[in-house]
C-alpha cells in the first residue's frame, strides 16, 4: 500500500520522500521519488528522512511480523524537532504507545483506520487455484473490508488538504460482506465453480496442524474470530467524504484480482 501512497501523493503535485530500510530494493518508485534510508525502530537512523518535511505518514507496526512499534516518543520528538507539521497513523482503534506518543507530540494528527482490507482474500488464492474450494471458520460473519486502493487515496488526501485534525477516520467498502458472499463474488469474477464451507473448530485445527501451523497460532486464530466484534461489519462514509466518490465494492476489487485466482 505504501506505493500507492507515493503515487498518489504525486498525482496530487507533492514532492515526496519514501523511507525504506533497504533503499537498493525500492526499484519500483518513479524517479522523482527520494528514497532515504531508515529503520524506524532504530530513531537514529531517520534524520535525513525528516529533514524538511512537512507532513508525514506513519505505520505503527514495522517488519514484515507487523510488531508493534516501539520507538513512538523518539519519533515524535525527532518530528517536531524537524518541524514536521502535520502527521498521519495507520492505525487501529487501540491506545498504544505509539498513539499516545502521536497524541503527546502537538502535531496535527489524524489516525487513519481501514476495518479490514479485501487484499487478505487473496490468503485464499492458492486453495481457490488447487482445490476451488476455500475452508473458512465463521465463514458467516461480516466485516465492511475495504479495497487498499480507497485506504491508499484516504491516506494521500488527508496529509495534503488537512482539514482532518484529531479525527480517527475508520475505512470501510461499502458494504459489509461475509466470506461466503466473498468467494461467490470471485466465483463470478473468474467465471469458476468455488465452494466456501465452514469447518469446525476441531477440523480447522487438524487441517493447520496438517499445514505445519503452530499450537499457539491456531489457537489465537480461532479465539479472535470467535470474538469477532459486530462493529467490523458497520459501514463508513469515509472515502466518499475525504477522496469525494464511493468506495470500491468487492466486486470491483474481486475483477481487478481475478487472475490471481485462476489456474
Amino acid at each position: 500500500m505504501g506505493c500507492q501512497v507515493v503515487e498518489r501523493l504525486r498525482q496530487a503535485g507533492q514532492t515526496v520522500r519514501a523511507l525504506t530500510r533497504s533503499p537498493v530494493e525500492a526499484t519500483g518508485l518513479p524517479s522523482d521519488v527520494e528514497v532515504v534510508s531508515g529503520d524506524l525502530t532504530t530513531p537514529r537512523t531517520l534524520t535525513a528522512a525528516f529533514g524538511g518535511v512537512f507532513a508525514v505518514h506513519l505505520l505503527k507496526a514495522t517488519g514484515h511480523d507487523h510488531a508493534p512499534l516501539r520507538t513512538g516518543p523518539q519519533i515524535m520528538a525527532m518530528a517536531v524537532e524537524a518541524g514536521v507539521r502535520r502527521l498521519t497513523v495507520l492505525a487501529p482503534g487501540e491506545e498504544e504507545e505509539v498513539e499516545q506518543a502521536v497524541r503527546a507530540s502537538g502535531l496535527e494528527r489524524t489516525f487513519i483506520w481501514p476495518i479490514d482490507l479485501m487484499s487478505n482474500a487473496l490468503g485464499w488464492a492458492e486453495a481457490i487455484r488447487g482445490t476451488a474450494e476455500v475452508r473458512e471458520p465463521s465463514a458467516h460473519r461480516r466485516t465492511a473490508s475495504a479495497d487498499e486502493s480507497d485506504v491508499a487515496d484516504v491516506a494521500a488526501t488527508v496529509p495534503a488538504r488537512g482539514g482532518y485534525a484529531g479525527r480517527r477516520l475508520i475505512v470501510t467498502g461499502p458494504e459489509a460482506l461475509t466470506p461466503v458472499e466473498k468467494v461467490s463474488a470471485v466465483a463470478a469474477a473468474t467465471g469458476r465453480v468455488i465452494r466456501c464451507t465452514e469447518p469446525t473448530d476441531a477440523q480447522a485445527r487438524r487441517q493447520w496442524r496438517a499445514e505445519g501451523r503452530p499450537d499457539e497460532g491456531i489457537e489465537f486464530m480461532l479465539h479472535m474470530w470467535a470474538m469477532v466484534p459486530g462493529t467490523v461489519g458497520r459501514t463508513t462514509s469515509t472515502v466518499e467524504e475525504v477522496v469525494g466518490r464511493p468506495p470500491r465494492t468487492f466486486a470491483q476489487w474481486a475483477a481487478a484480482h481475478a487472475d490471481a485466482f485462476r489456474p
